[in-house]
């Protein structure tokens, strides 16, 4: 019998006994969610000059512009929006003083669905780590694995899924974290450098990209080179569910207390958040965000590219508690667990005080997306 036929033979059985005239219909499905920016909604919102810039800060997103601008210009996005970005990332370079000027001269906000955000931060972690393995220093990090593929000849909607080819020849969903952690890897999947600690490296695996130093002080910086196709479980909403925190409790120092205080038990925690990310080496100045520049503390914020075009300036007004993440950012990265219209993560650097921010930021907020002026008159239905 199914969910349905169920609910329609106890509605009769109570009708014997109430004299109700007929079953309650079936409950309506759920809308669907939109796909895209334009499927969300898009509405002109207020003049750019009537917002309040920083000077310092206005600058430091016009050089996040900048950096974001080849690659703006060289992609598409899944955002529906078709946005002429050419005069924008021509004026930038040759700017003068004031850069709210520029965003005020050049851009056009747009509020994407209702405009209600929800800010979270996070930061490049630096955690003990080396090149070479040694003593203490036994949590590989693994580089691309060759056998990591995404499905031959998929038929489906969207991307095809990512797995391997077992020995069977058939196409499987890749090894899950339990599965690695346990050495599926050993020999499959270049290792790049190893941490000390399971639990910080599990933590730099969320922000995506950080710094492993070495005893002798050397520094290896890794950014994202891939995931294995499973899906992101945050583990703060399973203790919470499980009764180990409270509302509001479930910070990133709280949970990393409790899993070192329950190793045995935070380690089986650990692995059901399914998702492992694999690195690269890099070189540059700072983390790789998803748009392939490196991100900048304060001025760079991920987002989900299918409402914000990767490259776009986006203002942000926070509530009073992370007020501090006021002002202007450019969306150059993504993230598992940054899905929906108005969903972003702001960044803010490497270190300690870095951290601390970035741990303390879960705040609503409101939103605008910044595009090319004359960009909304173009995609009006």
């Amino acid at each position: 019998m199914t969910r349905g036929m169920r609910r329609i033979a106890i509605a009769l059985g109570a009708c014997l006994v109430a004299s109700c005239a007929a079953p309650p219909p079936e409950e309506a499905p759920p809308p669907p969610e939109p796909a895209n920016a334009v499927q969300a909604g898009l509405r002109p919102g207020p003049p750019v000059e009537r917002f309040v810039m920083e000077p310092a800060d206005a600058e430091a997103a016009r050089l996040s512009f900048i950096e974001s601008c080849p690659k703006l210009l060289a992609r598409s996005d899944m955002s529906g929006i078709e946005a002429y970005w050419t005069p924008a990332c021509e004026a930038a370079p040759l700017w003068g003083a004031d850069a709210a000027g520029f965003f005020a001269a050049h851009f056009e906000t747009a509020i994407v669905g209702t405009g209600d955000a929800f800010l979270t931060g996070y930061f490049e972690p630096q955690i003990a780590g080396v090149r070479e393995r040694r003593g203490g220093y036994d949590v590989p990090v693994y580089g691309l694995p060759g056998e990591l593929i995404r499905q031959p000849d998929y038929e489906g909607e969207g991307r095809a899924p990512l797995g391997r080819i077992d020995d069977s020849g058939a196409f499987v969903p890749y090894y899950e974290r339990a599965e690695i952690v346990a050495g599926a890897l050993d020999g499959k999947a270049p290792v790049i450098g190893w941490a000390q600690d399971p639990v910080d490296f599990f933590f730099l695996q969320i922000q995506g990209s950080g710094q492993l130093i070495g005893p002798d002080g050397d520094v290896l910086r890794i950014g994202y080179a891939g995931q294995n196709g499973r899906g992101y479980v945050a583990i703060g909403r399973i203790l919470r569910e499980r009764g180990v925190f409270g509302p509001g409790e479930a910070t990133m120092q709280g949970i990393t207390d409790w899993l070192r205080a329950n190793p045995e038990e935070g380690a089986a925690v650990m692995n059901e958040n399914t998702s492992w990310v694999f690195f690269r080496e890099l070189t540059g100045d700072g983390p790789l965000g998803a748009l392939g520049v490196p991100v900048r503390a304060g001025a760079s914020v991920a987002a989900d590219p299918r409402f914000v075009p990767l490259g776009a300036p986006v203002i942000i007004d926070a509530g009073a508690s992370a007020d501090i993440a006021d002002g202007i950012w450019i969306a150059q990265d993504t993230g598992g667990a940054i899905k929906g219209a108005n969903r972003f993560d702001t960044f803010w650097g490497a270190g300690e005080e870095a951290k601390a921010t970035a741990g303390a930021m879960s705040s609503d907020a409101a939103a605008w997306l910044l595009l090319p002026k004359g960009t909304l008159a173009r995609i009006a239905p």
